[in-house]
């Protein structure tokens, strides 16, 4: 099959993805092989090929927003032909106490999808039984794939942040989980306020339905109930604990972070606003979400790259080229 195999981790500028040939893969007990038919493209698969999340494997193949046909291995409720999802976390060891206690999402011992086991940027990929998801018919391949990372994690950052219908919510950043985000917060009747740096995410913004955009160093004309958080920059954390009323919850989205900023603790953290960091995602958030999604007709905004343009697909990611997300076609 071919597959876009990382080696070595360098910016992405210098194309460290090489599109290859490798063998075929075969079928493995308590897998489910899959035809790749989307690979949505996430911000991590960039901290993972520029080396800001420390290499797990040689060689290793990304991609973690996979829509899937299944064609070996199929279990009881997912048949031979049928169309699955599959995400970042692609396994956990079950037995830990965050497992037991029902907090899969900080598992001691986890699979990453593209991270530690291989990935989507391939005609084909393995995923633990247990670790599929069944997609609505509702959700065709482009329009899924972004779901399936981008999409859960900020559903899940918009629970980290204990979300009430009817509140008033800040994004602070607009590319494609946020994208995503708004959505279920407008299906919650929430305002929506959107700080984002680029003009083509704020006109993007505005295009759905926000209450209110504004640059990066824009603050909300109001104060906050909750916000979340989807640049890699602790700059952004700051700005948005400014914003939050007393008693606000900030919602950290991002499995990387450069820093965060000395800042004053009596004009911004006290009052009882908090910080909180996501972590991952449950197999619980994805079934909900990705219920919601077909509930409410979730259509991400989609650029689609092939197989041989997967480092221009990151590169793309990179430079806030695209609005939405990018989805690779094998």
């Amino acid at each position: 099959m071919k597959a876009a195999i990382l080696s070595s981790p360098a910016p992405i500028a210098q194309r460290p993805l090489q599109i290859v040939d490798v063998a075929d893969p075969r079928v493995r007990s308590g897998h489910t092989l899959l035809r790749v038919r989307a690979c949505g493209v996430c911000r991590t698969d960039l901290h993972i090929v520029e080396g800001e999340l420390p290499p797990k494997q040689l060689r290793i193949i990304p991609g973690h927003q996979i829509v899937g046909e299944v064609i070996g291995g199929a279990v009881d409720g997912i048949a031979l032909g049928a169309r699955v999802g599959v995400s970042w976390i692609g396994g956990t060891d079950g037995t830990c106490m965050y497992c037991q206690k029902g907090m899969e999402n900080l598992c001691d011992s986890p699979t990453f999808t593209g991270y530690t086991v291989a990935g989507g940027y391939a005609q084909y990929a393995f995923a633990r039984n247990d670790f599929v998801f069944p997609l609505p018919e509702a959700l065709d391949d482009l329009h899924a794939a972004p779901l399936l990372c981008a999409g859960i994690i900020g559903f899940r950052s918009l629970r980290v942040a204990g979300v009430q219908p009817g509140e008033r919510v800040g994004l602070f950043g607009f590319g494609a989980s946020a994208h995503l985000a708004i959505a279920v917060l407008q299906a919650w009747k929430c305002e929506v306020y959107v700080s984002t740096r680029g003009q083509s995410h704020r006109r993007l913004a505005e295009s759905l339905g926000a209450t209110w955009v504004g640059d990066e160093s824009d603050k909300p004309p109001v104060e906050l109930d909750r916000a979340v958080t989807f640049a890699p920059s602790g700059d952004v954390v700051i700005t948005a604990l400014s914003s939050l009323r007393k008693g606000g919850v900030v919602a950290i989205n991002a499995i990387h972070l450069d820093r965060i900023p000395q800042f004053d603790y009596d004009t911004l953290l006290w009052g009882e606003r908090q910080m909180r960091s996501v972590t991952n995602m449950t197999r619980e958030d994805a079934r909900d979400f990705l219920a919601l999604a077909a509930q409410i007709g979730l259509r991400p905004q989609v650029t689609v790259f092939s197989l041989n343009q997967a480092n221009e697909a990151l590169s793309a990611v990179k430079n806030d080229a695209i609005d939405g997300a990018a989805v690779i076609v094998p």
